[in-house]
């Protein structure tokens, strides 16, 4: 009962900020005054006037994709040589990256620091490494932290285009992406995250510069301490759907996560945005009941998860039920228990944040069947800060489609019609996306290489996986997933920091950035140059109960017909073996 009623608590604190933060952004992207509008406005026109920007100038849909595309890579590359040379750069008190280094350090190859850049630059913050263990201050805030901020940007702002492809007739530009990334980064994403490290650093998050400390433990036993500048990056990395932990443990480490409301702060920071994103939507169309409905059927459906997900943790290991009963809480903090750590597992892979309380792997059969389900879906659920928003339209599109069939009408979305070209479009975004997970996968599973190998040292992929039978399936499907779905988040059986999961997952983290991206731009480029057809009698409503159980049968129907059988193998066979008290070794 303690669970659903923080479930229920949740819902309607998100609930309760999704209108007012949403009618806030699209005031700010709409160009008009904010109550920030005196402080920040001078912050925007000094950014505009350094980089040679003009906001007057807009872009058509070629050069939107061209200055995000540019913006990404320069982002990359920049982190990618600060990783490379953190052990020339300052702040860096435990000589990452020299011969000083600390026995237990991960050294920041060539592979790892090409998957590392890629995972912060897509908004993935996949890490194949210990944050403790391998990275300096300096690469934390002026690389981590700064790629939470830009990578968020940029999704936020190829959100609000494609917004303005349904908001706009005859137009042949989209916005301009300099001005929407500022405007996202200076208005939006800069201001919540210093409420939110104030916030979390009032709970006990650690905020400092200071050196590692030993300390000698109950046992005798020498122990070093990590310190850090915590309670920054954390926030922006909740906000920003980046979930890149501070440390290996992530948000079950005390120091980025030490209490029950530090926890519930955290997972309501997670979903903000892509909650208010929907009202930012409504606003901006100038019809705030599609909103609505877009929210209610992500709620609809992230609300089962938490239910399924809870009730698994709960229930128990039937292996373990002849010993002992309650709750499954292998892998999880004593602090949070098994409800709250559901909770938070489903907040996590609902949006693209990742950001974990506890161990994904040691999850029941069919929590972790939840947690693939929210990224195998695309991440609609909510989704990330942007991407979400931008990947349920994907699928309204596909919806109505698929309603206009039914009638025998050209199917239509507030007032655009939706032909071929859009159509083709969402079908190359969801072909990429699930094609990248499931080849790479299956790649992982059967490739092989020599023992002397620079590819893979234990010798194939597979060797790299702790557990067998269908959870060591799922550990690389999982992987591979995530990788795709820009999530970050792990079931952590897997050993990924080989040169074959660094180079595979980088691959799938730009294919499931990018083939996102540019195919939702080609289609706000498209929706925007067309008019607006006056509503009729055989108009679909795309507003209320019946369209909203439409489109969650749509995101079953898209899920289930492409990833049925890989979700049979894993976590069904799994749940189903677990029953039978089938055991894996």
């Amino acid at each position: 009962m303690t669970g659903l009623a923080e479930l229920l608590a949740f819902l309607v604190l998100l609930c309760l900020v999704t209108k007012p933060l949403g009618a806030y952004m699209a005031d700010v992207f709409e160009g008009k005054p904010t109550f920030g509008s005196r402080v920040l406005g001078p912050l925007e026109r000094l950014i505009y006037r350094a980089c040679g920007v003009s906001p007057d100038v807009e872009q058509r849909w070629t050069a939107y994709s061209g200055a995000c595309i540019a913006f990404s890579l320069v982002g990359f590359l920049l982190f990618y040589l600060l990783l490379r040379w953190q052990a020339y750069l300052p702040f860096n008190p435990q000589r990452f990256g020299t011969a000083l280094a600390p026995e237990g350090s991960t050294p920041m190859t060539p592979d790892l620091a090409f998957n590392t850049a890629v995972s912060f630059m897509t908004n993935t913050s996949w890490q194949a490494y210990g944050g403790e263990s391998t990275l300096s201050y300096f690469s934390q805030m002026a690389g981590v932290c700064v790629q939470s901020f830009t990578s968020a940007a940029a999704g936020i702002a190829i959100a609000v285009a494609m917004i303005r492809g349904f908001a706009r007739q005859s137009a042949g530009t989209i916005g301009n992406f300099w001005v929407d990334a500022t405007r996202s980064l200076v208005y939006v994403l800069l201001p919540l995250s210093v409420v939110g490290a104030f916030a979390l650093c009032s709970e006990g998050v650690l905020q400092n510069l200071h050196p590692y400390r030993t300390t000698t433990t109950l046992e005798g036993a020498q122990q070093k301490i990590g310190m850090g500048p915590v309670a920054s990056q954390e926030s922006i990395k909740l906000l920003g759907s980046d979930g890149g932990g501070f440390f290996n443990a992530n948000s079950a480490h005390p120091f980025e996560n030490p209490t029950p409301l530090a926890n519930f702060l955290e997972m309501l920071l997670i979903l903000a945005i892509p909650a208010a994103l929907t009202h930012t939507f409504g606003k901006m169309v100038k019809a705030t009941r599609q909103g609505w409905t877009l929210l209610v059927v992500m709620l609809v459906l992230f609300g089962a998860g938490c239910l399924i997900a809870s009730w698994s943790e709960n229930a128990g290991n039937p292996a373990l039920r002849a010993f002992a009963s309650g709750s499954n809480m292998e892998g999880k903090e004593v602090r949070f228990g098994a409800a709250e750590s559901a909770l938070f597992s489903v907040v996590s892979t609902a949006s693209s944040d990742g950001a974990v309380n506890s161990a994904h792997d040691s999850f029941m059969p069919l929590g972790g069947w939840v947690q693939l389900f929210n990224m195998k879906s695309g991440e609609v659920v909510l989704g990330g800060t942007g991407s979400g928003l931008v990947s349920i339209l994907l699928l309204v599109l596909v919806t109505v489609f698929i309603g206009g069939l039914m009638v025998g009408r050209t199917p239509e979305y507030l007032g655009k019609k939706i032909e071929g070209k859009e159509m083709k479009m969402v079908m190359l975004s969801f072909v990429a996306t699930s094609a990248s997970m499931l080849v790479f996968s299956a790649a992982s599973l059967l490739v092989h290489f020599p023992a002397s190998s620079v590819w893979n040292p234990p010798g194939s992929p597979i060797a790299n996986l702790t557990n067998t039978g269908p959870h060591g399936l799922s550990e690389i499907f999982y992987a591979n997933a995530s990788a795709a779905a820009t999530n970050g988040s792990a079931f952590a059986g897997l050993n990924a920091n080989t040169p074959w999961f660094n180079l595979t997952l980088g691959l799938g983290m730009l294919i499931g950035r990018f083939m996102m991206i540019v195919p939702a731009l080609a289609i706000a480029g498209s929706l925007a140059r067309k008019k607006q057809v006056p509503a009729s009698s055989g108009t679909m409503p795309t507003d209320g109960f019946l369209f909203g159980s439409m489109l969650m049968g749509t995101i079953f129907l898209v899920t289930a017909l492409t990833f049925l059988p890989a979700f049979s193998l894993g976590p069904i066979a799994e749940y189903y073996l677990s029953q039978a008290g089938a055991l894996f070794r």
